[in-house]
């Protein structure tokens, strides 16, 4: 009897231990419910995984657009937050049609380390789905828009993708230096605060030397803003939206 409660401790704690690391799909049901609701511009869609999951998917149609954005966020994050609110509809009034994606997400509190290496399979999935259904609706030019844990999770994708269809990448507070950029074949623009996280700060010279091979591809930094941009949204926007007019023209 004691062999077999000790089995089914470890079997618990085993089970216990597995979940902790799961994705928290009722945190994405709960953003979900509250953002899908207020939505002041924009429409919700649902992308569809191998898996079933169906996940959130903000998307902004501008009038007579021929170039689509797919906005990747950050760590914990739901797709309309901060800066990203007011990023896809601004590019939408620019001429840009918009899809900001929910990506995985763990449960509150938890760091970059637990999300990374376990969930970047799936975050590489959602980008390729937001890439195809961009597709569908006909655009044949999309750039990729990523931040914070989000850029790491892109450069992720392009490192498992040599054929990405993408146009351009904006990359905004990466973390750290790139890693491999070998099939990163397409402009890419770096963007950071003059006030961003340390280690987003202390790479930005290793980030652009890691760029210098790659035509196109610029860096900006924006005085005087966080990691979020807050009260530089405006700043931001226009550093976008010049980085587009100049590398995918309309």
């Amino acid at each position: 009897m004691n062999r077999l409660f000790v089995a089914a401790l470890a079997l618990g704690l085993t089970l216990l231990s597995l979940s902790a690391g799961a994705q928290d799909y009722a945190r994405e049901k709960r953003w979900a419910d509250e953002v899908v609701p207020d939505l002041v511009v924009g429409d919700a869609v649902w992308l569809r995984q191998a898996n079933g999951h169906e996940f959130l998917g903000l998307y902004t149609q501008a009038k007579n657009a021929h170039v689509a954005v797919l906005m990747v966020h950050g760590l914990g994050v739901q797709p309309d937050f901060g800066f990203f609110d007011a990023l896809r509809s601004g590019l939408a009034d620019h001429g840009y049609s918009t899809l900001s994606i929910q990506m995985p997400v763990l449960a509150a509190g938890a760091t970059v380390s637990d999300y990374h290496p376990k969930l970047f399979p799936d975050a590489i999935e959602r980008i390729r789905r937001g890439a195809r259904w961009l597709g569908a609706k006909g655009y044949t030019r999309i750039v990729l828009l990523s931040h914070s844990l989000g850029s790491w999770m892109s450069e992720a994708y392009f490192q498992a993708t040599p054929d990405a269809p993408f146009a351009a990448w904006v990359c905004l507070g990466r973390g750290g230096a790139f890693g491999s950029l070998q099939n990163v074949k397409v402009p890419v623009l770096d963007v950071y605060g003059g006030d961003d996280h340390a280690e987003v700060l202390r790479a930005a010279p290793a980030r652009r030397a890691a760029l210098k091979d790659i035509p196109g591809s610029s860096e900006v930094m924006i005085p005087g803003a966080d990691h979020f941009y807050i009260g530089k949204e405006s700043e931001l926007q226009r550093a976008v939206v010049q980085f587009l007019a100049r590398e995918v023209p309309k």
